[in-house]
């Protein structure tokens, strides 16, 4: 068995030792490095060429959103998962737009926790279902407020297609959408794909903040 290889990056050492243990524990997952800095988190994962970074938002340096960039630049075939106390449509944001592939807090349930870690190793994006509700959240706060929000894209997707949307800006994953719409996981990342392509959009929050401006998630 082929394990997933992780980096840990937290500055917390009694944390890390805690994840490591969980981890390491796992049949399917392997431990390569530890960081307790965003700096130190880019020299360890371009070393160790880690299969997923488990990040921690908030760190002594620039932190993880920062870390996360860099690391995704060193190591294109990396994913970062963040894994942080902070549920605020801000930090959401910034790790999205930073190209994190999933967004969990600390207070997840182990077995969350490592259902996320797998999914995003199969090449999905974890976002917590009540972290997705904190960003339509704050959407809705923007448009009461009548702050502006994304400019008007030309709507070209099918019913289909707008249906994985909505279940994508929702928080959940390929192989969630699959079996809610019984059709196939490779079904569900055709439709992903076509979405992306006809609105141009690449990151996970572009995706989100979308779904919120045509009013797909309620």
């Amino acid at each position: 068995m082929t394990r997933i290889r992780i980096l840990l990056a937290d500055d917390h050492a009694i944390l890390r030792a805690g994840l490591k243990a969980l981890l390491n524990a796992q049949a399917d997952i392997q431990v390569v490095g530890e960081a307790a800095t965003g700096d130190e988190a880019v020299r360890v994962a371009q070393s160790a060429q880690p299969d997923l970074v488990l990040m921690d938002i908030s760190m002594g340096d620039a932190g993880g959103v920062a870390a996360t960039r860099e690391v995704l630049r060193v190591c294109p075939t990396t994913r970062v998962l963040m894994l942080t106390m902070h549920d605020d449509a801000a930090y959401v944001q910034q790790a999205l737009d930073a190209g994190a592939a999933g967004y969990v807090l600390k207070r997840t349930a182990e077995s969350e926790l490592l259902a996320a870690i797998r999914a995003v190793q199969r090449g999905e994006v974890f976002l917590y279902p009540s972290v997705a509700r904190v960003l339509i959240d704050d959407y809705l706060k923007m448009k009461k407020g009548g702050e502006s929000v994304a400019p008007e894209i030309k709507d070209t997707l099918t019913a289909r297609e707008r249906e994985v949307l909505t279940l994508i800006a929702q928080g959940y994953s390929n192989h969630e959408i699959a079996e809610q719409l019984t059709v196939s996981v490779k079904t569900v990342e055709t439709h992903k794909a076509r979405i992306q392509e006809k609105l141009g959009l690449r990151t996970r929050a572009e995706l989100v903040r979308y779904a919120m401006q045509r009013r797909l998630l309620k």
